[in-house]
């Protein structure tokens, strides 16, 4: 799913969640202003956890994808030494040839 779509939603659940303490708050106003700020606190703390384990899930990936190119560029690498070699081997045998 795409991250922004992603912390849009979360967003908007903080915002409505938000909303309904206030609409349902019991409590005086400056008990419910506290209890809200301390959830959007809560909320704040949770995506950017969120967040953090999303930056470590690229980072993971990219040095996955970083791996992998090396160790194609490694073997692309191996192959055109022995296609070189054979090359080498077939123009000494067409400058020498076996009597």
């Amino acid at each position: 799913m795409d991250s922004g779509k992603i912390l849009l939603g979360v967003l908007a659940g903080v915002a409505a969640g938000a909303a309904l303490g206030i609409l349902l708050a019991p409590d005086k106003g400056s008990s419910t202003r506290h209890k809200i700020s301390q959830k959007g606190n809560d909320y704040l703390e949770g995506l950017g956890e969120k967040f953090n384990e999303f930056i470590e899930s690229v980072t993971k990936k990219f040095e996955e994808m970083k791996e992998n190119a090396a160790h194609m560029a490694e073997n692309e690498e191996a192959k055109a030494e022995k296609l070189e070699a054979k090359a080498v081997v077939g123009n000494n045998r067409e400058a020498h040839p076996a009597k």
